[in-house]
């Protein structure tokens, strides 16, 4: 099954409404299609990360600047990134707006991404980190925005979770 361009367009494009500047990502198989596509408009700058703990960085810096940003990353790299979330976006108050590729949930078939999968929202849940799913095309504009305008009012990291069905084409 492709990761589905049209939906991944939809995803950039409210990123893009929302003001977002820069975007944080590391290779990653269901996001190829927004790293492209951040890497090909000359109005976002695209911060190609060796490990997601330094797009918290980045994030921080872009909030200080007055710039929106946010962070692509599979559930796997937010795991890895728990320390910064903890002592800096959540310790300085630092808003987030992280798109998490949902990897290892229902449908799963790659063993090697399950034991992240089930343990994504419950850590999400004790940062009291806030979690909205995002299903299909219909939510994409509303959800970002959303989560974005509450990053920035609680000062505080939010995730979007993306679903296969959302990623993925039949």
């Amino acid at each position: 099954m492709p990761v589905s361009v049209s939906n991944s367009k939809l995803i950039y494009n409210a990123l893009k409404a929302c003001d977002v500047k820069i975007i944080s990502a590391l290779p990653e198989t269901w996001l190829v299609h927004l790293i492209r596509m951040a890497d090909e408009d000359p109005d976002m700058q695209l911060v190609r990360i060796a490990k997601e703990e330094e797009a918290i960085g980045i994030s921080a810096g872009a909030h200080l600047a007055g710039v929106n940003s946010a962070l692509l990353m599979q559930n796997h790299g937010f795991l890895a990134a728990i320390n910064p979330i903890v002592s800096l976006a959540l310790l300085y108050k630092i808003p987030l707006v992280m798109l998490i590729s949902y990897r290892g949930h229902m449908g799963e078939k790659d063993a090697w991404q399950t034991q992240g999968g089930l343990v994504t929202e419950p850590i999400l849940r004790s940062l009291n980190i806030p979690i909205w799913h995002l299903n299909n095309a219909v939510d994409i504009d509303r959800r970002i925005k959303d989560a974005q305008t509450l990053a920035h009012a609680a000062l505080h990291p939010v995730a979007i979770l993306l679903s296969r069905e959302l990623m993925w084409e039949e």
